[in-house]
């Protein structure tokens, strides 16, 4: 089933909780909603299930316009953050009480009953009570209850939030293994971002309301199209340094080839993974060193500004505090933004910056096969070897 909103904005008393929104899922996709608190996340699923009520919007399932339609009558399966999951039933009856409500005759609810629990992994689990139960069988429970009835859409409302890091890892491959399985058009909240990366078809990336990037995890991570996304998605976050105030000597540095001489009014990123240490001609000073397990990540200053690189852990252990090493940035890996809007800028040529999608594929893919980062390029900003 194919789902579209448009035009959705909610006030609660003068606070905007969404504004103007427009999302379309495709039939059979999964669409992750990702953002900060009191985003608009959860407001946007209550719209989708009719109990949010919104000053203007409209909502289609498969082009046929459900906005004045009961959330009873929607055909939807929702799955709550905290399970929602009834203390005093079994698991059988928690599961059968969508198809009981909807009054459908016993001996059929009991055979969809027990297809979907074997499908989830709880048919043996049937004839206990949720206290009895696991945080992940809890989960699995939650989630056999909303598919029994066969929903069109499936709503998940930060569905791992209350489980143990390793069972989020678990139950989150279930998830996608069984919308997959069963081709459910299928919107996910979740304020983690690595759950968002890790199931999705598509990434949407909310901010006050809005939608600030939709697109693949992938195109998401290496070419964000805002500021905001570049810094919400990734962990560690992103370095970012202005071409102004007292970080402009080291991004006019390492972004000279690609913004050209005297660039204003641009905000130059790099991921930590990117910043290579131990070669090149930049002289960083190792302030601190996180050892993360498989990787450390790594604090350092140049000139007065920060910088963060994620190395391997091995590379790490063999950096001592206070000593003064070499650095580098791949410009491959150079992502520039407009400091005024925070709309990514790509570069068709030295010092020539357009918006994010004006750049023919062609004028793009030339300037960034010509970019390159020299940094044997003399002492200016202070910042030479």
């Amino acid at each position: 089933m194919r789902l579209d909103i448009e035009d959705l904005t909610v006030h609660y008393g003068q606070v905007a909780a969404v504004e103007g929104l427009d999302l379309s899922v495709g039939d059979g996709e999964l669409v992750a909603l990702v953002g900060p608190s009191v985003c608009g996340k959860t407001t946007t699923l209550g719209f989708i299930t009719g109990v949010s009520r919104a000053e203007t919007g409209r909502i289609k399932f498969d082009g046929t316009d459900v906005t004045s339609l009961a959330p009873q009558r929607r055909g939807i399966g929702y799955v709550f953050q905290d399970y929602a999951i009834y203390p005093h039933m079994t698991v059988r009856e928690n599961i059968r009480f969508p198809l009981d409500a909807s009054k459908v005759e016993r001996k059929r609810a009991e055979h969809d009953v027990d297809e979907i629990a074997e499908l989830m992994g709880v048919g043996t689990l049937l004839g206990r009570r949720p206290h009895q139960l696991s945080g992940g069988q809890r989960q699995r429970v939650a989630l056999a209850r909303a598919l029994v009835k066969k929903p069109g859409i499936l709503l998940l409302d930060e569905p791992l939030s209350n489980l143990d890091a390793h069972l989020r890892v678990e139950v989150r491959a279930e998830i996608r293994r069984l919308q997959l399985d069963l081709k459910m058009t299928t919107v996910f909240v979740t304020h983690d971002q690595s759950e968002a990366m890790a199931i999705a078809d598509r990434v949407a990336v909310m901010n006050s309301g809005r939608i600030v990037a939709l697109t693949e995890p992938t195109t998401l991570y290496i070419h964000p199209p805002s500021l905001f996304s570049a810094r919400f998605i990734g962990s560690p976050q992103i370095n970012v340094w202005g071409t102004d105030g007292p970080d402009a000597a080291l991004a006019r540095k390492i972004a000279r080839p690609v913004i050209g001489e005297g660039a204003t009014g641009l905000l130059v990123g790099v991921r930590p993974e990117h910043i290579r240490v131990g070669s090149g001609d930049l002289r960083a000073t190792v302030d601190m060193i996180e050892p993360l397990g498989r990787d450390a990540l790594v604090h350092l200053t140049v000139g007065g500004s920060s910088i963060r690189s994620l190395v391997p852990a091995g590379e790490g252990e063999q950096l001592q505090i206070g000593a003064e090493v070499p650095i580098s940035v791949d410009p491959w890996h150079l992502h520039v933004f407009d400091e005024a809007t925070g709309q990514r800028l790509e570069m068709t040529g030295v010092g020539k910056a357009v918006a994010d999608g004006a750049a023919t594929p062609t004028e793009t893919a030339t300037a960034t096969e010509t970019a390159t980062v020299n940094t044997t390029e003399g002492g200016t900003d202070g910042l030479a070897s």
